[in-house]
């Protein structure tokens, strides 16, 4: 039996959609767009939110009508053919080693008002927690689902907390910020677009939730809406204190008058990235496992074992050695987490634009309209990312090549025989 265990709950959906979105940057990537965009970040993360919600209907859309572990790679498989399909889920793959670094590095940054680690240490402690989450993945979705939407309720509480006393103490000091710019804004949306790239990752579960066709749609909507709202909040929130080291923690304090901020922020911060960084290790693993099956699969077919709880071992395996190669890389080589984004994003834009290609075949002529304003929106990203996009263009290249070669072997041998 290769099937998985269907046991996600609307409920529980939206807890893994918003801890997905939220993860590593709601505490953190507000800060770093008012470094960028300066009293124009507010507009930038109103922007993002409003050009996201196409993707995330059309996402949501090929999730309920096309549940598969496969996500994007399935519904380009579905509209192009099963070469296309195992292309675009070889290049999803090609985010593990610079995607989860640069998430695991962003979520070690909420440990610094707590204790002082050497970058050495910081990189033994990423590696351990790469364990501890490949343990938890061993286990299933459905206790991963239950952790992460307790998680985003403590999350939604202490934000409407802050969100509440900053209405009321209203009008406060803040950190005199630049004038923004439009390319300010630019390179501000190119960073900010990590904090919504996720939307996909939930597509691999679908296949997963009880009821994909009546409780996908509103998991993903309601979480991309939610989440929106929350960054907006953060970001004026970190202008209260814009230069501190954690301007969100600064916030806590002033507005709740507590010094208990780094810690709060500092606990909820880590395990919100770690949420996140779970979702990707399972998304991965899964789509690992799907391209190893069949008779002509992509990957080895050693791939297609599952465990006692219906969860791809191997793959999910496989998925942490190339993550933990990946961020011992990116210590040797001293990358910073703002360059992985951007080199993970190129590729994130890649696979949204096939997916949007897909639909435009697959779902229904009344989502064309949709369609069209996200390819616009993510032609706007590819081009606003720069020299980034090149780490996703050479392995794109590379794999089209290799889609290139094994069609034309493909049609040579029919003709042969």
């Amino acid at each position: 039996m290769t099937s998985l265990n269907p046991t996600i709950t609307r409920w529980q959906g939206i807890g893994l959609v918003s801890t997905t979105l939220l993860g590593t940057g709601v505490f953190i990537l507000p800060q770093l767009t008012l470094n960028l965009a300066g009293s124009w970040a507010t507009g930038a993360w109103l922007l993002l939110t409003l050009a996201i919600l196409p993707l995330a209907l059309v996402f949501a859309e090929l999730g309920k009508h096309f549940p598969n572990a496969a996500g994007p790679a399935f519904f380009v498989q579905q509209a192009f053919g099963k070469a296309y399909g195992q292309m675009i889920g070889l290049l999803f793959l090609c985010i593990i080693p610079v995607g989860a670094p640069a998430a695991l590095m962003i979520t070690f940054e909420f440990l610094k008002p707590l204790i002082t680690l050497t970058p050495f240490q910081a990189l033994v402690g990423q590696l351990l927690a790469f364990v501890l989450l490949f343990a938890l993945n061993w286990r299933g979705m459905q206790l991963s689902g239950r952790l992460q939407l307790g998680l985003t309720l403590a999350i939604v509480t202490v934000l409407t907390s802050l969100i509440l006393a900053f209405i009321w103490q209203t009008p406060l000091a803040k950190t005199e910020l630049p004038t923004g710019t439009r390319s300010g804004v630019l390179q501000a949306m190119s960073l900010a677009l990590w904090s919504f790239l996720g939307i996909e990752a939930v597509t691999h579960l679908s296949a997963e939730f009880k009821q994909p066709k009546k409780d996908f749609v509103p998991a993903v909507l309601g979480g991309t809406v939610l989440v929106g709202c929350i960054y907006l909040s953060c970001t004026l929130m970190s202008s209260l204190d814009a230069n501190a080291p954690l301007a969100m923690v600064g916030a806590y304090e002033t507005l709740l008058h507590s010094d208990s901020g780094r810690w709060v922020i500092g606990i909820l911060g880590l395990a919100s990235g770690l949420a996140t960084v779970n979702v990707y290790m399972a998304s991965f693993a899964r789509l690992a496992w799907s391209l190893s099956l069949s008779q002509d699969a992509v990957l080895p077919t050693a791939l297609q074992a599952l465990n006692k709880h219906r969860v791809p071992k191997r793959a999910l395996a496989l998925v942490l050695v190339v993550a933990s190669l990946g961020l011992i890389l990116s210590y040797s080589l001293g990358e910073s987490f703002e360059a992985l984004i951007l080199w993970a994003n190129g590729i994130f834009i890649l696979v949204y634009i096939a997916s949007m290609l897909a639909a435009w075949r697959l779902v229904e002529h009344k989502y064309r309209p949709a369609i069209l304003l996200a390819l616009g929106i993510c032609a706007g990203f590819a081009w606003s990312l720069g020299a980034a996009l090149l780490y996703a263009l050479g392995f794109a290249t590379i794999l089209a090549l290799w889609v290139l070669f094994n069609t034309n072997q493909s049609a040579a041998f029919n003709k042969d025989n």
